[in-house]
């Protein structure tokens, strides 16, 4: 699973690891409703996730339709905004849980956080 977090947010240390959070577990659960293909294997795998760097919400949308173009899940967490975000705005993008050699297809060009 990759997490890709938006730069333009200039979100603090903690609000990314909690955005990151709720990203892993929907993404999780939706692959669970799905019956997703891959849920099994990333479940039995380590369940390993990596997070990148993205600009913006526009990066956010094409990274989301390539990975539904893939077959892949994507699922992306929007805020409640009671802290550091305006409410409504699309923190973190979970792309997965699937293989590795075609979420990198979706997302190995993106920096390491």
């Amino acid at each position: 699973m990759v997490l890709c977090v938006r730069q333009d947010l200039n979100m603090g240390k903690g609000k990314i690891a909690a955005q990151c959070g709720h990203a892993t577990l929907g993404a999780y659960q939706r692959a669970q409703r799905r019956n997703d293909r891959f849920l099994d294997a990333w479940t039995a795998c380590g369940q390993k996730k990596i997070a990148v760097k993205i600009k913006d919400h526009d990066e956010m949308k094409s990274l989301s339709k390539a990975a539904k173009e893939k077959g892949l899940n994507a699922y992306a967490v929007c805020d409640a905004g009671r802290t550091q975000v305006p409410a409504g705005s699309y923190t973190v993008l979970a792309i997965g849980p699937g293989p590795e050699d075609l979420i990198d297809e979706v997302t190995g060009h993106l920096k390491l956080l």
